[in-house]
């Protein structure tokens, strides 16, 4: 299947501290020739890793005018021509559509030599492990939060357990998937999601009178029958934006990330309630380990007549089943650092509560330190992934 076009990643706010440009150290980044990176379509930057760090291009924003891709070529060039030496290869993302994967593919056959297609969410976690300086291979768990990638499995991935080993990763779990109704517009349109959650529960019949003011609800459980036009997704990004039109919070976005950004200020304002287990569940199943399924929380939230709660609610549990799923994934494989990356680690509830929890479980945490978790950074993991690779390979 086609994986619809990018959509917002789940953030409140941008880092102030994530540089768009510049350089940073690459301890253990060994010799040889530089590895180029082209990135994604958010926020675009490229990157050259070298023995000597790492360099990132322009930060172009999204991917989506002319004016933006006009801008992708000057920076590849700019930056190959401060390189010492011709790169040993060019990473891209796995998207073929992508702007930034035509002129790596170019670049790549203009320069004679390989391109090397990178899993999204592999590459978010090879960024987190660059800037600490891990350029081994030993295996650490990748709780990926975002808002979509295409999967290994050409659908669109967002919340994801990998289990990385350098250049090889494993998807050990997943979010159950929620439907995206009408594809590109269900990134849009957070009542949509909600939609699609009702649908999956069995409370179909509730959509055209719950959201009767949007025009299209009256045919949009005939839309979630059909899959051509209700791909499945698995992004944590899709999950906030259910939350918030269950709630009424956000049902239509004006902004980028607008939903997930008015949930995460409404659950600060309030105090959140207990935690209930019975709010997620963890199964083996469709070739992964551990599933997880939010569909019992964000049917709670179907049923809550105060916002505020509801949102202190959501992320509360949230931060809980993820901890909970983690544990899970440590025990199962052996496996203790776990790398924390994502555009859904913008959201400081979400990341604090991570970073406070899994260390009180014994896993060393990494998350960004000034680099973006989300896309504004990818391009190195990118080319942390490809070295790997191009090392197996030649050893």
């Amino acid at each position: 299947m086609s994986l619809p076009s990018p959509t917002a990643p789940c953030h409140s706010a941008p880092s102030p501290s994530a540089p768009a440009t510049g350089a940073g150290p690459a301890r253990g980044a060994g010799v040889g020739r530089p590895i180029l990176a082209l990135g994604a379509w958010f926020k675009h930057a490229a990157c050259l890793l070298d023995a000597d760090g790492w360099t990132f291009g322009p930060n172009l924003g999204d991917l989506d005018s002319a004016e933006a891709c006009a801008g992708v070529e000057p920076a590849v060039e700019a930056l190959l021509a401060a390189a010492r030496h011709r790169p040993r290869a060019v990473a891209h993302d796995l998207h073929p559509d992508f702007h930034s994967t035509r002129v790596a593919l170019a670049t790549a056959a203009r320069l004679g030599v390989p391109a090397i297609g990178v899993q999204h969410h592999h590459a978010h976690v090879g960024a987190v492990l660059a800037e600490h300086g891990r350029f081994d291979a030993r295996p650490v768990l990748g709780l990926a939060l975002d808002g979509v990638g295409l999967g290994s499995d050409g659908e669109a991935w967002g919340g994801e357990l990998l289990r990385v080993e350098g250049g090889r990763f494993a998807r050990l779990g997943r979010l159950r998937p929620l439907r995206l109704p009408g594809a590109d517009r269900a990134a849009r349109e957070p009542w949509r999601m909600a939609a699609a959650l009702l649908h999956a529960c069995g409370r179909g019949d509730e959509i055209a009178t719950r959201f009767a003011r949007h025009p299209a609800a009256a045919m949009l459980e005939q839309v979630l029958a059909r899959p051509a036009l209700s791909p499945p997704s698995s992004s944590l990004g899709r999950h906030f934006d259910a939350a918030a039109g269950l709630l009424g919070i956000c049902e239509v976005m004006q902004l980028e990330a607008e939903a997930a950004i008015a949930l995460e200020r409404l659950a600060a304002q309030h105090p959140a309630p207990a935690v209930d287990q019975a709010d997620w569940r963890i199964t083996a199943t469709d070739g992964v380990a551990l599933e997880l399924d939010l569909h019992p929380l964000l049917l709670r939230l179907a049923d809550e007549p105060d916002a505020g709660r509801g949102a202190a609610r959501f992320q509360a549990t949230l931060a809980a089943a993820l901890e909970d799923w983690v544990a899970r994934a440590a025990a199962l494989t052996g496996c203790t650092t776990v790398v924390l990356c994502g555009g859904c680690l913008h959201n400081r509830l979400l990341a604090d509560a991570l970073h406070a929890r899994l260390p009180a479980r014994g896993l060393d945490t990494l998350g960004a330190l000034r680099l973006s978790p989300g896309d504004a950074g990818l391009a190195l993991g990118q080319a942390w992934v490809a070295r790997h690779r191009l090392d197996d390979k030649e050893s």
